[in-house]
């Protein structure tokens, strides 16, 4: 197992890259020019001591100062232009990998099982797609092409201090060995703290969230509700561990930046004591001067850019668990039915093993063009059945066919096409109410878009928004009411024509005014259709070809409207249980 993660480590750097569309050789051209540009930084060092050098001689002219002044100018001019390049190089490259990371997790998800995704919160979720992923652009830009010219900048000021005097290069290192223990140690204190800081930061964004979502509540109980407190709780134990652990790295993190890049105190001493022995000329020590104040530079940005690039290593490896989450497998070749008849044979299905079994053998037909409403207590597995169908899950044992094809052997995308799935709570993305219409069918023309909204009964409120068709739905569809969400997503299943259709108390929201409405338009579109409702309005799916009553994960009873009434008791005491809170409400209703 260990050897396992450390393999794991290893490879993070190329797991990242290869998220880079084939660009990754663009980063080794920035490295290679970020390395010319900090290597044509020495020039102008080399032609200062040369005048220096000629200075103390005596024998200094015009020529030759323009000439050392325009070759550093020039060498300059390299160095500029050569880091341009090399950080727009890394900038492409960096964004290009966190595109190819964003949409590969939202692939992943998109072919994963609902039970994985669920399995994250939505702060973990998207802590990770925008903060983490993020996170890793810096790095990637700045610290792995200019760190490549960092670590190189040293070991090439360290061979031109050999070839000025080797005792002066061997002092330059002298208070390397000290700072490199205390950077090693730093790491070792910091390491152990890194997954405990990423799981805090994640359980903070998570109560954020919550906090976000749930604000109407927090306003309406003020800060003593448990929410608050979970919130208020989540920021101050990340402060409180944030800030022990730089206590923790505080001092020899503090003697790392000191001693490591602390060229200067081996340099200096020696090149004064050679220069009193006659050993080194004052040009000769200007330069081992200027050589290692370069290399003290590079040091100290090594130093900053190791813990860049370590941070970098944690959060792809924090990515590479999204990525490794399982998808439902999919078949090599593409089966699509001729005929959409459904059925469920022997289907049993586990959440996870806390939960137990939800669904016991489930045997079930649809046949194709008729109408099957699911009813049943709460809880008893009408949604999983539902979802089972689409292929959110897979089912735990059993298998469940359409038009004779597992749908294991079909793809997801085309499992997607030919089913059109509509819940109670249903999300609207942050853009226009036509553009939200026409998800159900890209292609769609603006006319036909109109056309679905106007059988959705949607045409009429849509007209009075401000923009109308234009006007955009808000963050998860909030700018609109229950009800107006609801027939929005009715109105994208009818745009998308599936020959297989699954209501999910489609209009549970919707007002009364326009229920019967919505009821005639929905009959009249899902005619001919394999047509699955899940009801809790028991009139609403009373002239159905077959209802099937649920209860406990089995299927207790199933028939039409007057069989069921005749031989179900449990079904007798749902219809009996809706008509009197039916005549209740609209007693109400009369009352006021």
């Amino acid at each position: 197992m260990n050897e396992e993660v450390t393999n794991e480590q290893k490879k993070w750097f190329g797991t990242l890259l290869s998220y880079a569309k084939g660009s990754g050789g663009k980063l080794g051209t920035s490295v290679i020019f970020s390395m010319i540009s900090l290597v044509s930084g020495l020039v102008p060092y080399y032609c200062v001591y040369r005048i220096l050098d000629r200075y103390i001689a005596g024998n200094l002219d015009r020529v030759f100062t323009q000439k050392s002044i325009l070759a550093a100018l020039c060498a300059y001019l390299v160095k500029v232009v050569c880091f341009g390049i090399s950080t727009g190089i890394s900038h492409y490259v960096a964004f290009n990998v966190l595109e190819g990371l964003r949409l590969k997790v939202a692939d992943t998800f998109l072919k994963a099982p609902l039970g994985e995704v669920y399995a994250h919160s939505i702060g973990e979720i998207k802590g990770v797609i925008i903060d983490k992923i993020e996170d890793i652009e810096p790095p990637l830009a700045h610290v792995v092409p200019e760190g490549a010219g960092h670590i190189l900048l040293p070991v090439v000021c360290f061979v031109a201090l050999t070839l000025v005097d080797v005792r002066v290069a061997l002092a330059s290192l002298l208070a390397l060995p000290l700072g490199l223990v205390f950077m090693m140690l730093t790491f070792k204190l910091s390491g152990k703290n890194m997954e405990k800081y990423q799981k805090a930061n994640a359980g903070m964004s998570s109560m954020i969230v919550e906090y976000v979502e749930g604000i109407e509540v927090i306003k309406a109980f003020g800060k003593t509700g448990v929410s608050y407190e979970k919130f208020a709780g989540s920021i101050r134990d990340y402060r409180d561990f944030v800030i022990e652990w730089l206590k923790s790295t505080w001092v020899t993190m503090k003697l790392a930046f000191a001693f490591m890049p602390a060229t200067l105190l081996g340099v200096v001493p020696v090149s004064i004591l050679l220069v009193g022995k006659g050993s080194m000329t004052i040009s000769q020590m200007a330069l081992s001067v200027m050589l290692a104040m370069s290399m003290v530079i590079s040091m100290a940005k090594i130093e900053v850019f190791s813990n860049g690039l370590r941070q970098m290593q944690y959060t792809v490896l924090e990515v590479k668990k999204f990525l490794d989450i399982n998808a439902l497998p999919e078949p090599g070749t593409d089966k699509l039915p001729d005929k959409f008849t459904i059925e469920l044979k022997d289907v049993h299905f586990t959440y996870d093993d806390q939960m137990g079994e939800v669904l016991h053998g489930i045997d079930l037909t649809l046949n194709e063009g008729s109408f099957t409403a699911l009813v049943g207590p709460s809880g008893g597995g009408k949604s999983t059945v539902a979802k089972l169908i689409a292929r959110f899950w897979d089912v735990s044992s059993g298998s469940i066919k359409i038009g004779g094809i597992d749908i294991k052997d079909m793809k997801v995308t085309a499992l997607a096409d030919i089913v059109s799935f509509v819940t109670q709570d249903n999300f609207l993305f942050s853009r226009s109410i036509k553009e939200n219409i026409r998800l159900g069918k890209p292609g769609a023309t603006d006319e036909e878009v109109m056309a679905a909204a106007r059988a959705a009964c949607c045409d009429e409120f849509i007209k009075k928004l401000p923009d109308g068709y234009d006007t955009s739905a808000g963050e998860a569809g909030k700018r609109l009411s229950g009800g107006e969400r609801q027939r929005i997503a009715i109105a994208r299943m009818m745009l998308k024509n599936a020959p297989i259709v699954i209501l999910d108390e489609a209009t549970a929201f919707t007002d009364p005014e326009n229920e019967t409405k919505l009821q005639e338009s929905i009959a009249n579109l899902t005619r001919g259709k394999t047509l699955l409702v899940i009801a809790h309005r028991l009139s609403t799916i009373k002239n159905a070809d077959r209802i099937v009553v649920l209860n406990d994960g089995r299927i207790e009873d199933m028939g039409t409207q007057d069989e069921l009434m005749q031989r179900s008791s449990l079904y007798n005491r749902m219809w009996q249980a809706h008509i009197g809170a039916r005549n209740w409400a609209a007693g109400n209703l009369k009352e006021a």
